[in-house]
């Protein structure tokens, strides 16, 4: 059982008018086995949230604690935090020019088991992994993300969730610029993944469209960087019927 625990989280970012806060006092905590969705408009802090567990220089903690089994993230490096087992799914995957995927996938397995894979099984591993995902193996041979389309992005980091089997997944709207089909092929590659390895899934988006895929245990809702409301599948149910006016409204007053 793994769990990560992220308490009275406050995050600011630098702009040109100095020091801004994004995060407010965030608390939240997601066991091995849970799917948590979290949902709110755009600009509330969903994906500094993301960002900020995975360790992005960009964005500064200035109070609160992010706990992994036990460990202070805050005090690791971004690949220690890989090492660890905390995976980021990014909403914009980067190309990395010169570098082919079967290199960079065999890389990270290493960088992530302390030892290289078996060749032999390790080829039979990405073949079938793409193939799930509806990859081209020819893929491999490419450079990563290079030329992708959005959708072959996004399914690029499902294979790499999969082949590196983290403890925790952060999904930073993985649903973005999706069409219906990759959408589904995406979604049931976490499905898959969740079921096979256990890990605990934080999803990260702002349409309830990927929840019919991806079914949540816990639902919280962002606003203005902190948590408005917290419920189950009900509640997704209810913001898509709703949307976040209440919030904002709410907010506004």
């Amino acid at each position: 059982m793994s769990t990560l625990t992220i308490s009275d989280l406050h995050v600011s970012v630098e702009t040109d008018q100095g020091p801004r806060e994004i995060l407010r006092g965030v608390d939240l905590v997601i066991n091995s086995g849970e799917t948590h969705a979290v949902m709110g408009p755009n600009g509330s802090g969903k994906s500094t949230l993301a960002y900020t567990i995975a360790g992005h220089p960009k964005y500064t903690v200035t109070q609160g604690s992010i706990d992994f089994d036990g460990q202070n993230v805050l005090e690791m490096s971004v690949d220690e935090r890989a090492r660890a087992g905390i995976f980021l799914a990014m909403q914009y995957p980067v190309e990395i020019p010169g570098v082919a995927v079967s290199n960079f996938l065999r890389t990270a397995k290493t960088a992530i088991d302390g030892e290289a894979p078996p060749i032999r099984t390790w080829v039979k591993d990405v073949k079938q992994s793409m193939s799930d995902m509806r990859m081209d193996p020819s893929f491999g041979e490419r450079n990563v993300n290079e030329g992708f389309s959005g959708g072959e992005k996004k399914r690029h980091e499902i294979v790499q969730l999969d082949l590196l089997k983290p403890k925790m997944a952060v999904l930073d709207e993985t649903d973005s610029g999706l069409d219906v089909d990759a959408l589904r092929i995406v979604s049931e590659g976490v499905n898959r993944v969740k079921e096979e390895t256990g890990l605990g899934v934080l999803l990260i988006t702002h349409y309830t469209r990927i929840l019919r895929y991806i079914k949540p245990d816990f639902v919280h809702v962002f606003v203005n960087g902190r948590i408005a409301e917290e419920g189950g599948p009900a509640l997704a149910d209810r913001l898509e019927a709703e949307g976040y006016d209440r919030f904002t409204e709410t907010t506004d007053a």
